[in-house]
């Protein structure tokens, strides 16, 4: 397979070392809007540069895999949907409902494939914490815990763009708790706090958050998340039911130091961040987008798995505003709109 990858940054850079290895990819092209960050990828991966995205998609690549800025991520998801081309995107499709709405459509309309980048669908942890719940053996569950908490703030640069904690962060969790438990999110009721560094405050945006978050069969969650854990990436999911509970993301390298006298201590090499937590996880993610590609598997996130999950952080921006709890339908139904099914995806 010849794929084309647009966007050479932290993330794209990671994608371009996995494409490169990937014993079905025969060729790669990639392209970045700093030509010269794009160049020396290709010659440390062995791929070929070319000056824009439009040079990708003449390149004659079989697929496309999106890692550029969000705010091109959907006008290039609808090129590759008028080209014909499968497609990988990071999330988000955009930063608002609207834009991923218009950008589903087009990949409705043109019947071909979108993966979304949500790649603790491929941990190996949360995998087993679905079919642990899947399977009843923690009985009838009845608590939810999700955590993200990342070491230190982003740049303030890449703050206005990101799409705020809720979106750009949450999101995450707001998508395992609909995969893992197999439930919609109904309610939420979000706060948040800007009482770190000054320059959330500045472009309105929160460095911790709050969400209870009620699903269509009463099952509670809950979600927080802060840029500012100085012990370290933690990022973790608690189930709680009536014959066990069980939790992902307890290991040797979880930045938690135990209050008891006899608990255990800080690890030696916390996580740093979420490319080295969850490397093995976006391996399987593109490897698992090169089966979808060449339709050897169905699409185990498509587009419309994204849209719900913005919708539940739409619904966090909103109750954190107006100080209520907010339906997810409100939010759909104010959005004007239902991306439909991708009949790649899986059921």
């Amino acid at each position: 397979m010849r794929i084309g990858l647009i966007g050479t940054g932290r993330i794209g850079s990671f994608h371009a070392g996995v494409l490169a290895r990937h014993p079905e990819v025969d060729a790669l092209v990639v392209a970045d809007t700093d030509r010269d960050r794009a160049a020396l990828l290709a010659r440390r991966t062995g791929a070929r540069a070319v000056p824009d995205a439009a040079g990708v998609f003449a390149a004659g690549v079989d697929a496309v895999v999106i890692a550029s800025a969000t705010a091109a991520h959907a006008e290039l998801i609808g090129r590759a949907a008028r080209a014909g081309l499968p497609a990988f995107c990071e999330k988000p499709i955009a930063l608002d409902l609207p834009g991923t709405l218009d950008a589903l459509r087009a990949v409705g309309r043109a019947g071909t494939v979108l993966q979304l980048g949500f790649m603790r669908r491929f941990d190996a942890g949360y995998g087993a914490a679905r079919a642990a719940v899947r399977s009843g053996a923690l009985g009838r569950l009845h608590t939810v815990r999700t955590v993200t908490m990342d070491p230190a703030p982003p740049p303030a640069a890449y703050l206005p763009l990101s799409g705020g904690l809720y979106r750009d962060c949450l999101v995450h969790d707001f998508d395992m708790v609909r995969w893992v438990t197999g439930r919609e999110v109904t309610e939420v009721y979000a706060v948040g706090s800007d009482a770190g560094p000054a320059m959330f405050r500045t472009v309105g945006d929160v460095d911790t958050a709050a969400v209870l978050l009620t699903l269509d069969d009463g099952t509670l969650a809950t979600a927080s998340a802060t840029r500012c854990n100085g012990a370290g990436y933690d990022v973790r999911m608690e189930l709680a039911g009536e014959r066990d509970q069980i939790t992902v993301g307890l290991d040797a390298r979880t930045p938690l130091t135990s209050a008891e006298p006899h608990g255990p201590s800080a690890p030696a090499g916390p996580w740093p961040g979420f490319l080295e937590r969850f490397a093995p996880a976006y391996e399987a993610e593109l490897d698992a987008f090169v089966r979808v590609a060449r339709g050897e598997l169905p699409n185990p996130c498509d587009g419309r798995e994204a849209w719900r999950a913005l919708l539940i952080a739409e619904a966090c921006e909103l109750s954190r505003r107006e100080r209520r709890p907010v339906t997810v339908e409100e939010v759909a139904k104010e959005a004007g709109g239902d991306p439909g099914h991708d009949p790649s995806a899986t059921p």
